[in-house]
C-alpha cells in the first residue's frame, strides 16, 4: 500500500463543488495524497473504509460521485487468463481532463518525495549511529576502556560525508570494531606518550631558561 504523502490537494473547484458531498470531496484529497509521480492512486476501497470506518458499499458511493463529476477515473487490470480484478488504478482527473501534467499536482509530489526521502535518510543515519555506537560498547565490554577514548572513537567514525549520506565507516572496505578500537587504543598511547615527550622536554627548556 502506497504510503499518503504529507500534503493532499483540494482544488476550489472541488471545494465549491455543490454536486459533490463533504466526505467525498475529502476522499478526492485523500486521493490526490496518495497518487504517486503520474498522478495515479492504487488504494482499494478497503482501504479507504478502514480509515473513514465507512463500509466498502460507501466508499464505492463516493468514488462513484467522483467518476460522475468527472474529477477521476477508474481502470482496472486484469489477472492472466482470467477476468478476476488484478489492481485498480485511481486517475486524478479535472473537469474530465487528464492532470497528469497539472504543475500544481506534479510539484506538491515532488515536494512530498523529497520530504519524505530527507525524513528517511535522517532516521536511517540516527539509526545506524546507534547501531555503531552499540556495537562499539559490545566489543569493549569488560575491557576497560577510557570513555574519552571511545567517545572520540564513535565521533570520529560516525562523521558523515559531505553529502550526509554515509558516515566514515561506512566508506571503508572492511570494519571490524574491535581491531579498529585496539589500533585506536594503541596509536593514543603513543600519541600520549609523545606529546608527554615534548612537554619534558618543553619544562626542561624552561628549568633551563630560568638558571640563565
Amino acid at each position: 500500500m502506497t504510503k499518503p504523502n504529507y500534503y493532499a490537494i483540494l482544488s476550489a473547484e472541488v471545494r465549491y463543488d455543490n454536486n459533490l458531498r463533504p466526505n467525498v470531496k475529502l476522499l478526492y484529497a485523500e486521493i490526490t495524497a496518495l497518487c504517486n509521480t503520474t498522478g495515479q492512486c492504487f488504494a482499494t476501497n478497503r482501504y479507504f473504509s478502514n480509515l473513514y470506518g465507512k463500509s466498502k458499499g460507501t466508499i464505492s458511493g463516493w468514488i462513484s460521485e467522483l467518476v460522475k463529476y468527472g474529477y477521476i477515473k477508474i481502470e482496472y487490470t486484469y489477472k492472466i487468463g482470467s477476468k478476476e480484478i488484478d489492481h485498480r488504478y485511481i486517475t486524478i482527473l479535472k473537469g474530465g481532463v487528464l492532470e497528469n501534467n497539472n504543475a500544481l499536482l506534479m510539484k506538491t509530489l515532488k515536494n512530498n518525495t523529497t520530504k519524505s526521502n530527507t525524513t528517511k535518510s535522517n532516521t536511517n543515519i540516527s539509526i545506524k549511529q546507534e547501531d555503531f555506537e552499540k556495537s562499539v560498547k559490545k566489543s569493549t565490554n569488560g575491557y576497560g576502556y577510557n570513555i574519552d577514548l571511545l567517545d572520540e572513537f564513535i565521533s570520529y567514525w560516525t562523521e558523515l560525508n559531505k553529502s550526509k549520506t554515509k558516515m566514515r565507516f561506512e566508506m571503508e572496505k572492511t570494519f571490524d570494531v574491535k581491531r579498529r578500537l585496539t589500533r585506536w587504543q594503541k596509536n593514543q598511547k603513543k600519541w600520549d606518550k609523545k606529546n608527554s615527550k615534548i612537554d619534558n622536554q618543553l619544562n626542561e627548556y624552561l628549568k633551563g631558561k630560568e638558571l640563565l
